[in-house]
C-alpha cells in the first residue's frame, strides 16, 4: 500500500522520503552497536569456570565483578543517557565501543601476567577496577542507541508499529550473547586459550566505534523535518506570538533543550516502571552471568555453554511477540508484560525441584528456551517500545531531547536492583545450593509484577471516557 506523507505537501513528502531511506541504516547501526556490547559482556561470563579453575580467581571475586559492574552500569546508564540528549549521540556511542574494546584487552593483560599468582590483592582490585570502567562503557548502547532509534523511527507509520520494530531491534543484545557463546566454545573445542574468547569480542567492538562515529543521529541535522520537529516549531512559534503582543522579542529556535532528571521523573509511569524492571533485570542477569555457571555442574564447558545459548535464543521471539501483540492491543504492553511474568514463575519452581538432582538434556533445551522468551519480552520492551511510549508524553511533544534520559533512568535505576540483588547469588548456591538462587528468582519475579499492578489494572479497566460504549 501507498505510504502516506508526513502531512500534504511535496516537501513534507520529500523530508519523508529521506527519512524512509536512512532508517535501514539507523537500524543497522545501532543494532551492531548494542551487537557488540553484548558480544563483549557475555564472552565473560561463558569463561567464568576457566577464571576460577586457571586463574584462580573465587566466586565470591566473579561474584563482586558481576555487582561492580551492575552497579557502574547501572549509574553509567543514568549519565549516558543524559550525555547522549546533550551531547554529539554517536559520539557517546563510539566512545562506549572502543572503551569496552580496551577493557576486555586488560583483562587478557591481567590473565597473560598472572596478577593473580603475583598478588592476590593486586590481581583482585585490578580486575575489579577494569569492570568498574567496563560497566561505564557498556552503558552507552541502551539509552543512546534508543534515542537515536526514536530519532528516526518517529513517522505515524512507525509509532503505530513501535513494539514490533523494537521487539525486531531488540534482537541485538541476544544475538550478541549467542555469538558469544558459539565463539567461547568453537574456541574451547579447537583447545585454544579460553583468553580468546575476550579478546575476538574486544577487536571487534573496537572496529565498529569506528563505524559508528560515522552515523547521523538525528534527522535534523541533515535538514529532514520530523514529525516531533514540527511541533517543536509550532510551539515556538506559538511562544513568539505571545511575546510579540507584549513587545518582546525571542531568541531563534536553537533545538530543544535536554531534558533534566526531575522532568523525566515526573512523565507519569516512569518511576513505576523503573522499580518494577529493576526485579524483572535481576532475574534476567542472575541468568545471564549465571546459566553457565550452573550449567558446569552437570555438563562439561562446551556443552554448558551450548545449551545456555538456548536461553539467548528464546529471549529473541520474546521481544517480538511482545511488542506485536501489544501493538495490537493499542500499546496496552503492561497486561502483557505482566502475563508473560507470572507464566516464568512456574518455570522458576520447576527448575527450584530439579536444580540438584539432574535434568534432561532435551528437557532442558525446552525449558531454557520457554524461560528466554518469558524473560525476554518484557526486558526488551521495557527499555524500548515502553520508553519511547513514555518518552512522548504531551508534556514533552516536541523534545526529542528526553528518549535518552527517560531510558537511562529506567534502565539504571533497575541495574542498581540488579547489582544489589547479584551480590547475594554467589553466597546463596555456596551455602544453600542452587535451588535457594531459583526461590530468590521466584521472589524478585513476583515483585516486579506486582509493582505494575495498578498500569495492568488500569490497562485492563480503562476510565470511561464517553456515556456510551459500543462492544
Amino acid at each position: 500500500s501507498e505510504t502516506k506523507p508526513l502531512v500534504a505537501s511535496s516537501d513534507d513528502a520529500e523530508h519523508f522520503r529521506r527519512l524512509k531511506a536512512y532508517q535501514p541504516w539507523a537500524f543497522f547501526i545501532t543494532f551492531g552497536g548494542y551487537f557488540m556490547a553484548h558480544f563483549s559482556r557475555k564472552c565473560y561470563s561463558t569463561v567464568k569456570r576457566p577464571l576460577q579453575e586457571l586463574a584462580h580467581y573465587s566466586a565470591l571475586v566473579l561474584s563482586e565483578m558481576d555487582t561492580i559492574f551492575m552497579a557502574t552500569y547501572a549509574a553509567g546508564n543514568i549519565i549516558n543517557g543524559k550525555l547522549g540528549d546533550t551531547f554529539n549521540p554517536t559520539l557517546i556511542l563510539a566512545i562506549g565501543l572502543f572503551g569496552s574494546g580496551f577493557c576486555l584487552l586488560l583483562i587478557n593483560v591481567a590473565i597473560w601476567f598472572d596478577f593473580e599468582g603475583i598478588n592476590d590483592t593486586f590481581g583482585v582490585l585490578f580486575i575489579d577496577a577494569v569492570y568498574f570502567l567496563f560497566g561505564f562503557f557498556q552503558a552507552t548502547g541502551g539509552p543512546v542507541g534508543t534515542a537515536v532509534m526514536g530519532n528516526w523511527f518517529c513517522d505515524p507509520e512507525s509509532i503505530a508499529a513501535r513494539g514490533t520494530i523494537f521487539g525486531f531491534w531488540t534482537c541485538h543484545q541476544y544475538l550478541g550473547d549467542i555469538t558469544a557463546g558459539l565463539c567461547t566454545s568453537l574456541i574451547l573445542k579447537l583447545g585454544w586459550p579460553y583468553w580468546w574468547a575476550l579478546t575476538i569480542p574486544a577487536i571487534c567492538n573496537i572496529a565498529w566505534a569506528f563505524l559508528t562515529a560515522q552515523l547521523v543521529a538525528d534527522p535534523y541535522t541533515v535538514g529532514i523535518i520530523t514529525p516531533e520537529v514540527k511541533i517543536r516549531q509550532e510551539k515556538m512559534e506559538a511562544k513568539r506570538k505571545e511575546l510579540a503582543e507584549k513587545g518582546e522579542t525571542m531568541a531563534d529556535d536553537e533545538g530543544p533543550k535536554p531534558i533534566s532528571y526531575a522532568g523525566a521523573l515526573a512523565i507519569p509511569m516512569v518511576a513505576q516502571y523503573a522499580f518494577a524492571f529493576g526485579f524483572f533485570k535481576l532475574t534476567n542477569y542472575v541468568l545471564f552471568f549465571w546459566l553457565p555457571y550452573f550449567l558446569g555442574n552437570h555438563f562439561d564447558p562446551v556443552t554448558s555453554n551450548l545449551i545456555a545459548t538456548l536461553y539467548s535464543v528464546g529471549m529473541m521471539p520474546g521481544g517480538i511477540i511482545v511488542g506485536y501483540v501489544s501493538d495490537l492491543f493499542g500499546g496496552r504492553r503492561a497486561v502483557v508484560i505482566g502475563t508473560f511474568m507470572v507464566t516464568l514463575i512456574f518455570f522458576l519452581a520447576f527448575f527450584a525441584a530439579k536444580s540438584e538432582s539432574g535434568l534432561n538434556p532435551i528437557t532442558l533445551l525446552a525449558l531454557l528456551a520457554c524461560m528466554g522468551i518469558l524473560v525476554g519480552g518484557p526486558n526488551n520492551i521495557i527499555t524500548s517500545a515502553v520508553a519511547a511510549d513514555l518518552a512522548s508524553h504531551p508534556s514533552v511533544r516536541g523534545n526529542n531531547k528526553s528518549l535518552g534520559t527517560v531510558t537511562g533512568l529506567i534502565n539504571g535505576c533497575g541495574s542498581i536492583t540488579a547489582s544489589i540483588g547479584l551480590l547475594a547469588v554467589g553466597p546463596l548456591q555456596e551455602k544453600y545450593g542452587w535451588g535457594s538462587v531459583w526461590y530468590y528468582l521466584i521472589g524478585c519475579t513476583a515483585t516486579g509484577t506486582l509493582l505494575m499492578g495498578t498500569k495492568i489494572y488500569a490497562e485492563l479497566f480503562p476510565p470511561r471516557t464517553t456515556p456510551n460504549v459500543t462492544v
